[in-house]
């Protein structure tokens, strides 16, 4: 037994049982002993960027840690982008990162680098297995940290050497740690301040997605506070039967004004709200200068535990059907195709419990307003802003919950960065239907600039903006990796190709000329 096989073995023995690739040359020993367990779901993306998006996704929607295979310094780097996506999500990743034999680090090899740093730069933890019979011990504490406080990026970084040398055997990951509590003191001071009138209650985590959000609904309705929920969350419920949450905006103006006036805003498993960028003559946090931030228990924390505890000392009130969105599933939209009938056929075609991943960026905010009218469903955004996170996030997604649909909204601009992910759709089959909703440029970098005072574009401006001249062919980019793929440009053709994809299973995409 060599020190690859401890590996995949202590991966199996601990409930690790996927594996996103991209392998290498250091990487061959793994690769060999992943071969001789078919057990572990071997997942090949062609490009690291999408190994880490798809992990990400898994977790989101599994709550389970997937490993990463990727291939010294540059591989990583190539999946740095997503892996800073799954950090800011609160994602576990267990990240194997093959290195150069350690005796061979000493020459100047061409793919040598700065392993530990760049590791380093996005992951909670990281080690460099220094012997084969240290490889199955560092494994499972590897697997234990991706697994603590929520969920964590963990990087195992192995020289090759360890991999093909002689080890022991396997080890099994330990539970993760009791996960830290506010005092009874804190959770006290936290209720008297939400039963001051317009005080805020902002939640994220599972409590966005899971029976916690009526726990949260039911004490803030006793105190009559309201409950908001960040705009880019890892993952929250929408749609006909979701707890009503106000979601925030993406526009820090517009936050300014839906926090204004609140004598405390009070935090459970998330950070403070901040603007997504600094921007001239406006403040980095939108809440009020006078409200009372009370952070009453960060991401990393017992959030289940923060939120009954609250509930104890606020009581709960009894729900009823206005605290819930209601069933109001709309008819598909006609007519001359815009963002907003797009959103409407969407909601009026997707079943019940579709996961939607959106990567709509510009798109979005004309989308959501039919969406939230939809079935219920889940939704995944981008929550560290580093584009490229939809396509391979949708395939994770589907990994970890096969019987579901997964639809992708997608700009064309955003998705150019990981459109290798299609293949790994079309040769694992999944039954993801992917909306390409193609405006031909980056639309939110015109928006940005205007945030800044720039109206005027010039030629320059104008060429870094488009992706026009040549346009991209979605159809023919999604059939070259191997995806049924077909263009719309009015409401008919939307319908009648999002209906079909709805109907069957495995890997559509819909090019939305809009």
């Amino acid at each position: 037994m060599n020190g690859a096989e401890t590996l995949v073995e202590t991966l199996l023995a601990s409930g690790v049982n996927v594996c996103f690739a991209n392998p290498g040359t250091s990487e061959m020993h793994f690769v060999h002993a992943l071969d001789q367990h078919p057990e572990m779901r071997c997942i090949l993306c062609l490009f690291e960027g999408g190994v880490s998006g798809a992990a990400d996704g898994y977790f989101r929607m599994k709550g389970e840690v997937a490993a990463t295979l990727l291939h010294l310094a540059p591989g990583f780097g190539n999946a740095f982008a997503n892996l800073h996506n799954a950090r800011k999500a609160q994602s576990g990743v267990l990240n194997i990162m093959g290195d150069h034999a350690d005796y061979h680090l000493r020459f100047e090899a061409p793919l040598k680098g700065d392993t530990v740093g760049v590791a380093q730069a996005v992951s909670h933890w990281t080690r460099v297995c220094s012997a084969a019979n240290r490889v199955a011990v560092d494994a499972a504490d590897a697997i234990q940290v991706a697994r603590s406080k929520g969920g964590q990026i963990a990087t195992l970084i192995l020289p090759a050497n360890t991999a093909w040398e002689e080890a022991t055997s396997f080890a099994v990951a330990p539970p993760a740690p009791t996960l830290r509590r506010p005092s009874q003191a804190e959770v006290k001071a936290a209720a008297n301040a939400l039963r001051q009138p317009g005080a805020i209650l902002l939640i994220e985590g599972p409590a966005l997605f899971t029976d916690l959000g009526l726990v949260a609904k039911r004490l803030t309705k006793a105190c009559g506070a309201r409950l908001m929920q960040p705009y880019f969350a890892s993952r929250f419920r929408m749609g006909a039967g979701a707890v009503k949450i106000e979601r925030m905006a993406y526009r820090l103006p517009d936050n300014q004004k839906l926090l204004a006036g609140a004598p405390a805003l009070v935090l459970c498993g998330t950070a403070r709200p901040a603007g997504f960028f600094a921007y001239p003559g406006l403040p980095s946090t939108p809440d009020d200068p006078d409200t009372r931030l009370i952070e009453l228990c960060s991401r990393e924390m017992d959030i289940e535990w923060t939120l009954r505890a609250l509930a104890a000392e606020l009581g709960e009130a009894e729900l009823t059907a206005e605290d819930f969105v209601p069933s109001d599933i709309p008819k598909q939209a006609e007519g001359p195709l815009t963002l907003a009938k797009v959103g409407v056929s969407i909601a009026a075609l997707m079943p019940h419990d579709t996961v939607i991943v959106d990567e709509g960026v510009s798109s979005s905010a004309h989308l959501g307003a039919a969406l939230e009218r939809g079935p219920g469903h889940d939704v995944l955004t981008i929550t560290g802003g580093s584009i490229g996170f939809g396509l391979p996030c949708a395939v994770g997604a589907a990994v970890a919950c096969p019987e579901r649909k997964v639809v992708v909204l997608e700009g064309d601009g955003s998705g150019m960065y990981t459109l290798q992910s299609l293949w790994t759709m079309a040769r694992e089959g999944l039954d993801v239907t992917t909306v390409i909703l193609a405006n031909r440029g980056y639309q939110i970098l015109r928006l940005e600039l205007a945030a800044m005072g720039v109206n005027k574009v010039g030629r320059n401006a104008q060429r870094m903006f488009d992706v026009e001249g040549p346009s991209l062919d979605w159809v023919a980019l999604a059939k070259g990796h191997g995806v049924q793929a077909v263009q719309v440009s009015d409401m008919a053709g939307f319908n009648a190709a999002f209906a079909e994809a709805m109907g069957q299973r495995g890997p559509r995409l819909i090019e939305v000329l809009c």
